[in-house]
């Protein structure tokens, strides 16, 4: 691990961080979930008091994880195509979901070719509390997909009442159609959409101070993406937090800001990419934190813990890898990294990270079990 000293920090904050930056000392937990789930890829609530836990499996399932009790909420394995990087890979509920029942999936399908689909779904009134009205299905958008993989597959609503969606660049390496780059395709970017009014010719809208207005995909928020698996609102800040997975040589940590460009196929991570020894960096915003491949293989994005049972760790980011199954800590003050450090070595493949309504954590295993990230006992 690279040391802390690589960053200047002050020594108070020095003094809290390295409380946990020791390997002989462990900050964190992980304590297993009642119940087993089949290659689960997230874990979301729905705002609405409930408590309820949503757990999305890759085939085309979401669970519903209540005390200890599982139970089906949508099953859409008749037109989800799994396998690989392709599935059913988000699920996030309309800011009001306890008064309209709106919430919304990210899947791929077959039917026409290989495609994401972005859909709206509805919970029927006049049914028992959960049961989603199979009939309501609305297709929002739809983006074809060169390649089986980096489908992306985070969608959230942001603070300001807007769907974010992460795509990937489409598949394949280097990004061989050039679409983190080019505005006018949706593929290797950070989209931004408003699905409580329709557009000319849409199923959408498109907020008005989306920055690239000029284009024909006025949908873009952001840029120069490779495979943004998962990303976060921090619930005290508002900053958009994404794990953007690497290719050959870095994984990257992004703060995705309006407009901004993060570099790929040019850059990846902080270095030229395609083992280029010079390229014009010029335009690009680099990630507020990368490690080599040597550290991690697959950078998974987590959440700022907001949550009260662990106060050493509220306001640091959670992050992992699916390779090692380490989860890391890091502070960032809105523009520069104050330090991080690791937590725990899990030997696990970590395929996401979700948040309960109070802001406590868990860690999503793709072999099945669902932990909660709790405070270590004191010995």
């Amino acid at each position: 691990m690279r040391p802390l000293a690589l960053c200047r920090l002050g020594i108070a904050f020095l003094l809290t961080f390295t409380l946990f930056a020791g390997p002989s000392y462990a900050v964190i937990r992980l304590v297993p979930l009642a119940g087993r789930f089949s290659e689960p890829v997230g874990l979301f609530h729905a705002g609405d008091g409930s408590g309820r836990l949503f757990i999305v499996e890759q085939a085309g399932v979401v669970r519903i994880w209540q005390e200890g009790k599982i139970s089906t909420f949508l099953d859409l394995r008749d037109r989800v195509t799994s396998g690989g990087e392709k599935g059913l890979l988000g699920l996030s509920f309309h800011p009001t979901f306890s008064k309209n029942g709106r919430f919304f999936v990210n899947y791929t399908s077959k039917t026409g070719g290989l495609h994401t689909v972005i859909s709206e779904w509805r919970v029927n009134p006049t049914r028992a509390s959960g049961h989603v009205d199979r009939k309501s299905e609305r297709i929002l958008l739809t983006i074809p997909q060169p390649y089986a993989n980096h489908n992306g597959g985070q969608i959230a609503f942001g603070p300001d009442g807007y769907l974010y969606i992460g795509m990937g660049d489409g598949g394949s390496a280097n990004d061989p159609h050039g679409h983190g780059q080019n505005r006018e395709s949706l593929l290797g970017k950070m989209l931004r959409i408003d699905v409580n009014r329709r557009g000319r010719g849409k199923p959408y809208g498109i907020p008005p101070d989306n920055p690239f207005m000029e284009t024909k995909r006025s949908e873009i928020w952001a840029l120069g993406l490779r495979n943004p698996w998962r990303f976060s609102f921090d619930r005290g800040s508002g900053l958009l937090y994404a794990g953007d997975v690497g290719q050959d040589a870095r994984e990257e940590i992004d703060v995705i800001r309006k407009g901004k460009n993060y570099g790929w196929n040019v850059m990846e991570g902080t270095i030229c990419a395609r083992g280029m020894k010079r390229c014009n960096t010029h335009g690009l915003t680099p990630p507020i934190f990368d490690y080599p491949r040597s550290e991690g293989t697959v950078a998974i994005g987590g959440y700022v813990y907001r949550g009260r049972a662990i106060p050493m760790l509220f306001g640091y980011y959670i992050y992992g890898d699916f390779g090692n199954g380490k989860i890391w800590a890091l502070r960032y003050d809105g523009e520069r990294l104050q330090g991080w450090s690791l937590l725990l070595s899990t030997g696990r493949n970590i395929s996401a990270f979700g948040e309960d309504e109070a802001g406590e954590m868990y860690v999503v295993d793709y072999n099945g079990t669902i932990l909660k990230i709790v405070p270590q006992e004191p010995k």
